[in-house]
C-alpha cells in the first residue's frame, strides 16, 4: 500500500478508475463493461496461444514421422551412381553436426499383385546401417528388417501398401523396372518376383502408401545400377539441416548435389507455415474486438468524468496528466486481460493432454477417431516465442485503443465542464 500512495498521482487516479465506485451506478456499468474487456483480451489471447501450440504440436508430430522414413541430408552423385560412397561418408563426418551415413538406391516401379497395381517409391538399403538414417528398422509391425539379405529378393512393405494389395509377410509380389529391355519382340519391362519380408508403419500415409525397402544388391540388379544412388546423413539437430547442408556443400569434392529435408517437403511446410499465419491473423481479431470494446469503456469514463477532468484542470494538472490518467486505465486494463490470458493460455497448452480427454469423456465426444486420423491425441507443442509475441500485440492493440478517448479527455475545456455542475 506505502508503494502505491508513492505513486504520481496520475497512476493513482488512473487505478481508481479502474473499478467501480460505491454509490455511482453508472460508474459499476462501466466498470462492468471494463471488466468485459479484460474477459475478451484474456479469451483471445489464451485462445490464440492454445490453437498456435496444438497447430505446432501437428507440424511437429508429422514432422517427426517424416524423418522416422526420411533422411535429414541426402548426398547423391550428378551421374546417378556413387561408386565410392564410403569415401564421401568419411568426408562427411568431418562436420562435427553429422551423426550417421548410409548409402542407399531410389527408384520409382510398379508393383502388381494378382489385378492389384501400385506404384512404388523403391529404397536399396543396407539392413545393418539403416538404422543410423532412419527409425524403420523401430516401425517394423510384422517379420524384420533384417530380412533383407542379398540375392533372396525379400522386400518390406509399408502398412498402408500391403493393405492395398491384400498381402502379407511370405507372399509375393512383382516389381516391373521402367527401364525396359530390347528384344527381337521389342522393349519388354523387366520384372522381378519378391517376397514380403516385413511391414511396417511410419504414421504418415504417403510413406506407408507408397516406399517398399529392398536389399541394395538387389536394387541395383533390377535397377541396373553398378553403385549406390547416394549417400543419406543424419545430423544432431534436424532443424540445422539447410545450415548443415550449405556447409557441406562447400567442403565436399566431386560433382555431387546435396538435398536436406526441408527441400523434399518444401511444398507441404510451406502450406502448413501459410496456414499457422493466417491462424494468427484471424485469431488476433478476437483480441482487436475486445480493444475496441475497450475503446468504448474509456469513452463512457471520459464522458462520465468530465467533472472530475475539469477539477483537476483547475488544479493545476496539464493536459498531458490527463491524457496520461486515461492511458494508465486502459493500459492496466489490457495488461491485466493480456496477464490472465497467457496464465490460462499457457496452462491449457501444457496440459492439453489432460484437459481434451476430460472434455471428451463429459460430452462422449472423441476428437480424432481412431478409425479416421493416424494421431488419435491432439498434440500440443508450446513455444514460447510465439507466447511473446502474442502477448506483445495483445498489450501493443490494448494500448492503441487508449490514445483517441485520452487525448479526447485531455481537450476537455473545465469552464464548460462545470458549467452545469
Amino acid at each position: 500500500m506505502s508503494l502505491i500512495k508513492n505513486l504520481p498521482f496520475e497512476w493513482l487516479v488512473g487505478i481508481r478508475y479502474t473499478r467501480a465506485g460505491k454509490r455511482s451506478g453508472r460508474n459499476s456499468f462501466i466498470s462492468f463493461i471494463s471488466l468485459i474487456s479484460m474477459a475478451g483480451i484474456a479469451l483471445g489471447v489464451a485462445a490464440l496461444i492454445v490453437v498456435l501450440s496444438v497447430m505446432n504440436g501437428f507440424q511437429k508430430e508429422v514432422r517427426d514421422r517424416m524423418l522416422s522414413v526420411l533422411a535429414h541430408i541426402e548426398v547423391f552423385d550428378a551421374s546417378g551412381s556413387m561408386r565410392d560412397w564410403q569415401a564421401v561418408a568419411k568426408q562427411t563426418f568431418q562436420n562435427k553436426e553429422v551423426l550417421g551415413a548410409a548409402p542407399y538406391v531410389a527408384a520409382q516401379a510398379m508393383m502388381t499383385r494378382e489385378d492389384n497395381v501400385r506404384g512404388v517409391l523403391v529404397r536399396g538399403v543396407l539392413p545393418e546401417e539403416e538404422p543410423k538414417v532412419s527409425d524403420v528398422a523401430k516401425q517394423i509391425k510384422q517379420g524384420s528388417f533384417s530380412s533383407l539379405k542379398p540375392g533372396e529378393f525379400n522386400i518390406v512393405l509399408g502398412g498402408e501398401l500391403a493393405r492395398g494389395l491384400r498381402v502379407g509377410i511370405g507372399d509375393k509380389v512383382t516389381l516391373i523396372a521402367p527401364q525396359g529391355q530390347v528384344t527381337p519382340a521389342g522393349v519388354l519391362p523387366r520384372l522381378k518376383q519378391f517376397t514380403v519380408g516385413g511391414i511396417f508403419e511410419a504414421g504418415h500415409y504417403e510413406f506407408d502408401s507408397s516406399l517398399a525397402f529392398i536389399q541394395i544388391q538387389d536394387a541395383e540388379t533390377l535397377f541396373r545400377l553398378d553403385a549406390p544412388t547416394g549417400v543419406r546423413l543424419r545430423i544432431r539437430d534436424m532443424l540445422q539441416a539447410p545450415q548443415v547442408t550449405q556447409q557441406l556443400a562447400n567442403t565436399l569434392t566431386g560433382d555431387l548435389y546435396l538435398r536436406d529435408w526441408s527441400q523434399q517437403n518444401s511444398n507441404w511446410f510451406a502450406a502448413v507455415k501459410t496456414e499457422k499465419r493466417m491462424m494468427f491473423i484471424i485469431l488476433t481479431l478476437i483480441i482487436a474486438v475486445a480493444a475496441f470494446n475497450l475503446v468504448s469503456t474509456l469513452v463512457m469514463t471520459v464522458t462520465d468524468k468530465q467533472a472530475d477532468i475539469a477539477i483537476l484542470r483547475t488544479l493545476g494538472a496539464s493536459p498531458a496528466s490527463i491524457m496520461k490518467i486515461f492511458v494508465i486505465q486502459g493500459a492496466l486494463v489490457g495488461l491485466i486481460g493480456t496477464a490472465i490470458g497467457v496464465g490460462l493460455g499457457v496452462a491449457v497448452a501444457l496440459n492439453i493432454d489432460v484437459v481434451v480427454p476430460a472434455i471428451e469423456r463429459a460430452f462422449h465426444v472423441q476428437f480424432l477417431p481412431k478409425s479416421i486420423y493416424v494421431i488419435s491425441e491432439l498434440p500440443s507443442d508450446l513455444i514460447w516465442s510465439d507466447v511473446y509475441t502474442i502477448g506483445g500485440v495483445a498489450v501493443v492493440l490494448a494500448f492503441l485503443a487508449t490514445l483517441y478517448p485520452s487525448w479526447s479527455a485531455a481537450r476537455v475545456k473545465p469552464a464548460e465542464a462545470l458549467r452545469y455542475e
